[in-house]
């Protein structure tokens, strides 16, 4: 026999906990683990992960179980990624008795004011963690904090070096997030993996695509723009056709505490802070540079253009007779143009990315909170331009452009540049 010694532990203030688990194949034949309310020995890692405890025993056991963590394929298992929010108590409800739950935990600035509304907050975790363990269910947790700094935050702040206005959270599921939720599916021998966004998956000319989740209020479809459709037949929305209140309802009726946990914070690395304060905490440094209007008269000065995005009216502290905006910056000089709102309208967007379907005219939505505008695309190499049918104001270069056509995401990319 070839047996395998897992160990993980947990620390949280002056507490600590351990466990140490002898494992054959997948079941656990010895096992040190105080603090849980029962013995694993015997059990295979799947039934080990639904074993509750003590907080800290919970989690030095997930700890120990996770980097090793197989299940045999069973017909009918769902994984459901877990962010510790209702959303996904509610996917994982409806999932339940044969359902997984995993979470993954990512890395947060350690010097952020709070962490208690990220969704991969180590409370988070734990919330997701119970919430599994209460229905009787296994939860299991990733820890990928190093690979989501390197993936996800590090381009984060290049980009705003670089002058650009990045979305990591675009990056964290087109790139990141889902591609690590897919292979644990397969790894923990499960059909399919549902989560608790508010989207849904619509079939075009036989290819699977995000579409609009049925509430326009709580539709979270831009988000998913980015992930790759190939990986569409192994993931479900099973809230797509609903809205919060009706989840937020379900999850009371079943008596899950989350039921009333606040929404989790955008860009959750941020840990509650300020996007610039984080960027300055992370290397960049605030740098005096000219202001100038569009034909390069100096206005005044600034401590730094990547504290600057287009569109952006306050914070540049200028006296002026009339509103001014930051229309671009120049990393290159350390120089912010600024100028009226009209300057920046535009109505030609070039996109690096990528279209799903051939389409010619399409619904493009330039942010996460814009109103979508339509257009003629026309593909390019390297992905595709838009000719918006009105001009629109303070698209960034840096930001996501996604296509609907209808409700369905048929196309999106990283926006190069807009002119008018």
């Amino acid at each position: 026999m070839a047996y395998r010694e897992l160990i993980g532990d947990s620390a949280r203030d002056d507490d600590y906990s351990a466990v140490r688990l002898t494992v054959d194949d997948d079941r656990i034949v010895a096992a040190d683990a105080p603090g849980l309310e029962r013995s694993l020995e015997g059990l295979t890692l799947l039934e080990a992960a639904a074993v509750p405890g003590a907080t800290l025993a919970a989690d030095a056991l997930a700890n120990a179980i996770a980097p090793a963590f197989t299940a045999a394929p069973a017909p009918g298992r769902v994984a459901v990624a877990m962010s510790g929010g209702v959303d996904s108590a509610v996917a994982l409800l409806r999932a339940a008795p044969n359902a997984i739950g995993v979470t993954l935990r990512l890395w947060l600035d350690p010097r952020g004011p709070s962490s208690e509304r990220a969704c991969c907050s180590p409370d988070a975790v734990i919330a997701a963690r119970e919430t599994c363990h209460r229905l009787g269910l296994p939860h299991v947790t990733l820890d990928l904090r190093d690979a989501f700094r390197a993936i996800v935050v590090q381009p984060f702040v290049a980009g705003y070096a670089a002058g650009l206005t990045p979305n990591p959270c675009m990056r964290c599921n087109g790139r990141f997030r889902f591609d690590a939720l897919v292979e644990f599916t397969e790894r923990a021998g499960a059909d399919i993996l549902w989560t608790g966004h508010y989207a849904r998956i619509v079939e075009r000319d036989g290819i699977r695509l995000v579409a609009r989740g049925t509430d326009a209020a709580k539709d979270q479809s831009y988000m998913l723009a980015t992930v790759d459709p190939r990986l569409l037949d192994r993931i479900a929305f099973p809230l797509g056709e609903q809205g919060k209140s009706s989840t937020r309802g379900e999850a009371a009726a079943a008596g899950l505490a989350v039921a009333d946990r606040v929404e989790s914070q955008e860009a959750c690395f941020l840990a509650g802070d300020d996007y610039r304060s984080f960027l300055e905490r992370q290397g960049l440094e605030r740098q005096r540079g000219p202001i100038v209007d569009e034909g390069g008269k100096v206005l005044g000065s600034h401590e730094g253009v990547w504290r600057y995005t287009p569109g952006q009216r306050r914070g540049i502290g200028l006296a002026a007779p009339a509103p001014v905006f930051a229309l671009r910056s120049d990393p290159a000089t350390n120089t912010l143009v600024v100028g009226p709102r009209e300057a920046l309208e535009a109505r030609h967007v070039a996109v690096r990315g990528r279209l799903y379907l051939p389409v010619s005219r399409a619904e493009a939505k330039l942010r996460y909170r814009s109103r979508a505008v339509l257009a003629d695309v026309v593909p390019t190499d390297e992905g595709f331009t838009l000719a918006l049918d009105e001009p629109t104001h303070a698209i960034a270069p840096g930001q996501v452009a996604v296509l609907y056509d209808d409700d369905a995401i048929v196309g999106a990319g990283i926006i190069l540049g807009a002119t008018g």
